[in-house]
């Protein structure tokens, strides 16, 4: 019988009764600051529901849309994309609507411009 460690297993300490982590934080700490910071040269923003990062190119977008929000086991079923109607689809079938409707460059462009000037009037309330 063999016993299965992960290989890559983060060394952790017990200090009373909590786990503390000995993995340097470096590039959990930097993602979490950076997430809604715009780089330069990053003009594509996620606008699933309150994404909001920001990418450098579509494809790149879809990608993240495609696998952090689309996932076999994240996606909830319908597309979160704001200003998009919350359709019940097949997973296939939304990741062909994601890539059609959201992620070209016109889309994600055309979606910037509403994102700035519906920031404070035209959010529709949803109250369900």
């Amino acid at each position: 019988f063999l016993q299965s460690t992960p290989a890559t297993s983060i060394p952790t300490v017990q200090v009373q009764g909590q786990q503390i982590n000995l993995q340097p934080p470096s590039y959990t700490a930097a993602s979490q600051h950076a997430e809604q910071m715009k780089k330069p040269g990053q003009n594509f923003m996620c606008l699933w529901q309150s994404c909001k990062k920001w990418f450098q190119t579509p494809s790149q977008v879809f990608y993240h849309a495609a696998t952090e929000h689309g996932g076999k086991d994240v996606y909830p079923g319908q597309c979160l994309w704001e200003g998009c109607e919350p359709f019940q689809r097949q997973r296939f079938s939304f990741i062909t609507h994601l890539q059609d409707k959201h992620c070209s460059r016109d889309a994600l462009l055309a979606g910037l411009k509403q994102d700035e000037h519906g920031q404070a009037g035209n959010q529709k309330p949803s109250n369900k």
